[in-house]
């Protein structure tokens, strides 16, 4: 088990049991100092730009609106919508109301989302208006009570009902252990589920990470994230409110808009597709980001050749972290000291992280002797780690231990400097012949090929082995990889029954709107093979021995 030294707790957070509302730690700079209340808060591409008065005023016409809806404190409000200052403002309204904030991904159809208002039940929703069409009959078999709509250019329905209130609103006092919002995980197994998180979840997080990344005056956040995720929502929107900063709103990530923006900004976040599309650029170079103090990554894994090719271009060295939608933040790579690429850091402070062995349920230490651990299940526990899955009670029991640590599903190991390196998810496990196989230890060989982008490794059902590794790789414009070369080496390198049976050229990887490898579309796509594919396989693996049941296929992209 590690815990981060408690001298580093930030005052505030010994104070956390008197918390009143969300709302009044994000925007307590404002809230206390009138100067910082006319200060800018969103600046948009469209050329407006919003103070903290704007956002606090609007808020509140908005938080008056929903209570004169007759709602009662905890009831969901959802929003699919497009992101825009105004969806701050409604999200900023609901927390302040008393209210439980439900984001709803933008590429969610008419399936996802009757699944989601019939299990969450949301009393309000707000869609965009080109959404209203289909949305509505969802909305009503749900029992939703009301349906407004929000654009993107401020558009909609829902300003104009909230127009006419007043808006000087009370913030409703909560306490630190009521909802503040729901977060459908990614559902890339099963059912999503519903993480509920605390007023005490989302502001212990805000003001830990506050501290660990050196926020500081002047700063401005540059921000081309989605704001339905905890990356966007929780880490990047909640950082910058806190410290009274200025942002640069970018409604996504669009190139030649953060190329222009950058001069302007301090800091930025971002998934590693972002900065793979900047390295990309001729223009993105040590000018270009000399005024910037730190660029972060998450979300998904960053290659380590990513990581150092961005260091060489400009001088800054990206940090990286881990965190989930179950418990926003937990480790960070330190803002002082060595960022160690393909790492995510230590433990955040009063966040208590521990390995676990699969076998042995033993906890695993931190290696004395310079070596790396061995690899064990992440289990977490703190004031930001949820409470649990929202009308799931036997799931939550099933992914918390009987003395309160939650098991994270993430599989990972202590370096040989006790930074944690994460090997992958507990379920992308491969056991084949009673072996077990871990994905990121064989797609870090793979990237490391001469020509090769990026690949992924997963498992597919086999008649003999139980499981056959499986990987797919993209390779580099212009290169023709050759398979059997590549699996050669690997031979080399790794234990035959870690080498893939089967290899994909695909032209790109399938990834959600963060930038995480769907590996179920691929399982999908992959396998199981047909019985006559199998049979094959057998009757090869049966006449010339395991290794030669290979079957390399070449196929377009996802």
């Amino acid at each position: 088990m590690t815990k981060r030294p408690s001298d580093q707790t930030p005052p505030a957070l010994q104070t956390i049991d008197h918390l009143h509302n969300l709302y009044s730690v994000l925007l307590q700079g404002p809230l206390q100092r009138a100067e910082q209340m006319q200060s800018v808060a969103i600046e948009s591409p469209s050329g407006l730009s919003y103070r903290f008065e704007d956002l606090h005023r609007a808020s509140g016409r908005i938080a008056n609106w929903l209570r004169s809806l007759g709602l009662a404190q905890g009831d969901r409000v959802a929003a699919q919508v497009e992101k825009s200052p105004e969806a701050v403002m409604l999200y900023l309204a609901t927390i302040r109301a008393g209210f439980v904030f439900l984001p709803l991904n933008t590429a969610y159809r008419a399936g996802e989302i009757g699944y989601f208002l019939e299990d969450a039940t949301p009393a309000v929703v707000i869609c965009s208006p080109e959404n209203r069409e289909w949305i509505a009959p969802l909305a009503r078999r749900s029992g939703c009570r009301v349906l407004e709509t929000l654009g993107e250019t401020r558009d909609g329905s829902l300003l104009q009902a909230a127009a006419g209130f007043a808006d000087d609103s009370p913030i409703a006092p909560t306490g630190p252990d009521a909802l503040a919002a729901i977060l459908y995980t990614s559902g890339t197994t099963g059912r999503s589920k519903g993480a509920m998180l605390t007023h005490r979840n989302l502001a212990s997080n805000a003001m830990v990470l506050h501290r660990v990344w050196h926020w500081q005056s002047g700063d401005v956040l540059l921000h081309a994230l989605p704001i339905f995720h905890v990356h966007g929502l929780f880490v990047a929107l909640h950082g910058a409110l806190l410290n009274a900063s200025k942002i640069i709103w970018l409604p996504r990530f669009d190139l030649d808009a953060v190329i222009g923006a950058l001069p302007g900004a301090t800091l930025m976040m971002g998934v590693p597709t972002f900065y793979v599309r900047l390295l990309g650029d001729s223009r993105f170079n040590r000018q270009l980001v000399k005024h910037m103090r730190l660029f972060i990554s998450g979300s998904a894994p960053m290659l380590a050749e990513t990581h150092l090719a961005f260091t060489e271009r400009t001088g800054h060295r990206i940090l990286e972290r881990y965190g989930m939608s179950e418990t926003v933040m937990l480790t960070s790579n330190p803002y002082e000291g060595d960022r160690r690429a393909g790492t995510v850091g230590h433990p955040l402070p009063e966040t208590e992280l521990r390995l676990v062995c699969a076998q042995t349920s033993r906890i695993i230490t931190r290696p004395v002797s310079g070596e790396a651990s061995e690899i064990g299940g992440v289990e977490v526990r703190g004031p930001n780690v949820f409470i649990g899955y929202w009308n799931m009670p036997q799931k939550t029991q099933e992914e918390f231990t009987p003395d309160g640590w939650f098991k994270t599903g993430d599989v990972g190991q202590w370096d040989e400097s006790g930074y944690l390196a994460l090997v992958g998810r507990s379920k992308d496990l491969i056991i084949t012949g009673g072996y077990n196989v871990y994905p990121k230890e064989v797609e870090g060989l793979l990237d490391e090929w001469p020509g090769v982008a990026e690949s992924a490794v997963f498992g597919v059902p086999h008649p003999d082995f139980g499981e056959a590794v499986t990987a797919v790789v993209v390779a580099r414009p212009g290169i023709d990889l050759e398979v059997e070369a590549i699996k050669a080496c690997l031979r080399e390198s790794i234990a035959n029954y870690k080498v893939p049976k089967q290899i994909h050229l695909l032209e790109s990887l399938p990834r959600n709107v963060m930038g995480k490898v769907q590996k179920n579309l691929l399982r999908e796509r992959f396998g199981p093979a047909s019985r006559g594919q199998w049979r094959e396989l057998v009757g090869r693996a049966d006449s010339q021995g395991a290794a030669a049941a290979d079957l390399t296929i070449r196929t377009s992209g996802l």
